[in-house]
């Protein structure tokens, strides 16, 4: 018997660690093809954003035409922060033309006006204690 509350113990520890993981759920809208990969970064770091080596997760799914869900599972609630793109040509990154204005189709969470280089804080979004957050990302082309 002794063992039993041992078993309640870790079971409700269990159960309270998986209360706290939520599920992000990412809409990214108006993709125009089926070309290539939409990669999708998720940061915590306002110094990291758009550094995708340094993302806090990476999401790579295949491309199709519409609207293409993503989902990013087992986080702690907090401020995030989201740039996705169109890889129409498979190399891994956002091509840029004269290193500055993308090529490829690309997209931010809150989907904001932007001049010049996006920042976390124009971006940033809250998953808070909920089961799932469900965001929409529009893709720029």
């Amino acid at each position: 018997m002794a063992r039993l509350p041992r078993m309640i113990a870790l079971f409700a520890l269990l159960v309270a660690g998986n209360a706290l993981a939520q599920t992000l759920e990412v809409e990214l809208r108006g993709v125009q093809h089926e070309r290539g990969s939409l990669r999708v970064g998720l940061y915590v770091d306002p110094k990291t954003f758009r550094k995708e080596v340094q993302a806090f997760q990476v999401k790579q799914v295949s491309a199709r035409p519409g609207t293409v869900k993503v989902e990013f599972s087992d986080l702690k609630p907090g401020t995030y922060a989201i740039m996705a793109y169109h890889d129409e040509d498979g190399n891994g990154e956002l091509n840029r033309r004269l290193g500055m204005f993308p090529t490829e189709g690309y997209g931010l969470s809150k989907n904001p006006e932007i001049i010049g280089p996006p920042t976390f804080e124009e971006s940033e979004f809250r998953v808070g204690s909920e089961a799932v957050t469900r965001i929409g990302i529009d893709m720029r082309y």
